[in-house]
C-alpha cells in the first residue's frame, strides 16, 4: 500500500506525527507506526493477566473481610454507600464519590435487560479495570481499613497505599491509550519508549509483590522489551 493510501485510511494527522518524528522519512514513519502497534500488542497478554489477578485477589480479600462471597452485591448498602463518601474529596473528575455503587447498579441493570441472572460472579466479571483501582483511592481505602493492600503479601516496607494507587492508575491510563490505538512511542515529539518500559516495570513489581512465582509464570509470554528493542536504530531519538 502506498503512503498516500496509508494516510487516507489511518488519517493524515495520525500518521504525520510518526512522519515528523522519523526525520520525514515515509518508510521510517510506516515502520514506526507498525512498531508502535506491535509493542501495544505485546502488552495485551501481560495487562490481561495483571487485571485478572488484581481482580481475583481483591475479591478473595474482600470476601474474607466481610465473610461473604456475595459482598459485591450485599455491600451496596454497606461500605459502597458509606456516609463518609458524601463529604469525601474525589480528585478524578470522571468518577463520583459513589462510583463503586453506581457501577454495580449499572451492571445489574445491564444483566436484567439481557435476562441474565444476577450473581456475584457475573457482577465481578462485568467490572472494569477502573472499578478495581478504586479500592486504593483514599476514601474507599479508609472505609475498608486498609484491607485492599493485603493482596500484596510481599510488599516492601517502604511502599504504601499511595505508591500502589499511583502505579495501578498509571497502568490503567496506559492500557486505555493502547485500547484507543493511541501512540505509546513518543515523549512529546521524540521517539521514546521509556514510558512503556516504566509501565512494564510497574506491572512486574506489583505482580511480584502479590506472588513472585507469577513472574516466572508469565515470563514465556512477556516479550515486551524484546519488541521494543527491535526499534530501527536509524530512527530519530534512538
Amino acid at each position: 500500500m502506498n503512503y498516500s493510501k496509508i494516510q487516507y485510511y489511518f488519517s493524515h494527522s495520525r500518521i504525520n506525527r510518526y512522519y515528523e518524528a522519523s526525520n520525514k522519512s515515509k518508510n521510517h514513519a510506516v515502520n514506526l507506526y507498525f512498531l508502535n502497534l506491535n509493542v501495544s500488542k505485546s502488552f495485551n497478554p501481560v495487562l490481561s493477566i495483571f487485571e485478572v489477578i488484581l481482580r481475583n485477589k481483591l475479591n478473595y480479600t474482600l470476601s474474607s473481610l466481610f465473610n461473604n462471597t456475595n459482598w459485591i452485591i450485599d455491600e451496596k448498602v454497606g461500605f459502597m454507600n458509606d456516609l463518609s463518601l458524601i463529604n469525601s474529596k474525589n480528585r478524578n473528575e470522571n468518577k463520583t464519590n459513589f462510583y463503586l455503587l453506581q457501577e454495580i447498579l449499572n451492571s445489574e441493570k445491564k444483566l436484567k435487560k439481557s435476562n441474565i441472572p444476577i450473581t456475584s460472579c457475573k457482577i465481578i466479571s462485568e467490572q472494569s479495570f477502573g472499578f478495581w483501582t478504586c479500592f486504593f483511592d483514599l476514601n474507599y481505602y479508609k472505609i475498608l481499613k486498609g484491607s485492599p493492600i493485603k493482596i500484596f503479601k510481599y510488599l516492601p516496607s517502604n511502599v504504601g497505599r499511595k505508591e500502589i494507587s499511583d502505579n495501578i492508575n498509571k497502568i490503567r491510563r496506559f492500557r486505555n491509550r493502547i485500547n484507543h490505538n493511541e501512540p505509546i512511542c513518543f515523549n512529546k515529539n521524540k521517539i521514546d519508549f521509556s514510558e512503556a518500559i516504566e509501565v512494564h516495570n510497574s506491572i512486574l513489581n506489583l505482580l511480584q509483590w502479590i506472588d513472585p512465582e507469577i513472574i516466572d509464570f508469565i515470563n514465556p509470554i512477556d516479550n515486551i522489551l524484546d519488541t521494543i528493542n527491535k526499534k530501527d536504530p536509524s530512527f530519530n531519538g534512538s
